[in-house]
């Protein structure tokens, strides 16, 4: 099975990557990336792998699925040069954020066996998580194929409605920034109490890593475990309670709403035209 990415970007690169890590040959790869420089990487990074200037007949017939791993303001582009090609093609999924799916079939020509994922930039490290929709025309072979080059950078979550995908890019794709955004609060909270900056990140680090080591391996839920950290009186239970009046839960939420608002938004403002 020939899998070919459209665009040769980081995404496109960590997925390739964890296929090639999970044994899957370079010969089976190809990329599609017009710009010269880019190219030659892909070129030096995946020995064996096809690397090609534009997405033609020869390039596209030989693929089992397609990868369009371009920027959305680009995805109009790359489907007008894949759309003479793609007929005979099993499925193409999309990697691109807001895209509908609607508007990748049509600038298609109407090709309709589509799969769509939201995936987040942990992808790029392996530790990632993606959503991921079906249209109803895939087939099960065809789902699983998607799904399989999805969980070469991470887990996966299947959605069951198109839309949801903007509810992940707000929970997960944009989550990635609110717990950046928390380290780096908790950092300068550190060099606040006279830690140096590397005793600071190293702090907010670990506490971080060691925080979701411990969840992930726990039986029990993240309240349960805040509980048993939280004593009654204590230090903790201070710090909580300041965390609780400023609201940070709320704004949390506000956050991802916020988020997934404007996922919906680029999508709708992606398909004019």
């Amino acid at each position: 099975m020939t899998i070919l990415f459209i665009g040769g970007g980081n995404m496109a690169t960590a997925i390739a990557g964890g296929l090639i890590a999970r044994g899957r040959a370079p010969s089976g790869i190809a990329f599609v990336d017009p710009v010269e420089a880019q190219r030659a990487k892909l070129a030096a990074a995946f020995p064996g792998a096809q690397v090609h200037a534009a997405a033609t007949a020869d390039t596209v017939t030989p693929a089992k699925i397609v990868v369009l791993a371009v920027k959305p303001q680009q995805m109009r582009e790359a489907c007008a040069a894949l759309a003479p090609h793609v007929a005979g093609v099993p499925v193409v999924l999309s990697i691109a954020a807001g895209t509908r799916s609607t508007d990748i079939s049509r600038w298609l020509g109407g090709y309709a066996r589509i799969v769509r994922a939201m995936p987040d930039t942990p992808s790029l490290v392996g530790a990632g998580i993606a959503g991921v929709w079906s249209s109803p025309t895939v087939g099960a072979e065809d789902r699983a194929s998607a799904s399989a080059i999805l969980e070469a950078c991470g887990e996966v979550v299947p959605v069951d409605r198109e839309e949801m995908l903007d509810a992940v890019t707000g929970v997960s794709a944009s989550g990635v920034a609110y717990v950046f955004y928390f380290i780096e609060a908790l950092e300068a909270a550190a060099r606040a109490q006279g830690f140096d900056a590397n005793d600071a990140r190293r702090l907010a680090y670990a506490t971080f890593a060691g925080a979701v080591k411990l969840a992930v391996e726990s039986p029990d839920d993240p309240a349960t475990l805040r509980e048993r950290v939280t004593s009654k009186g204590g230090t903790t239970e201070r710090g909580i309670a300041a965390l609780e009046a400023a609201r940070v839960r709320e704004a949390i939420g506000e956050a991802v709403d916020a988020a997934t608002r404007r996922a919906t938004e680029m999508g709708e403002i992606l398909g004019r035209g």
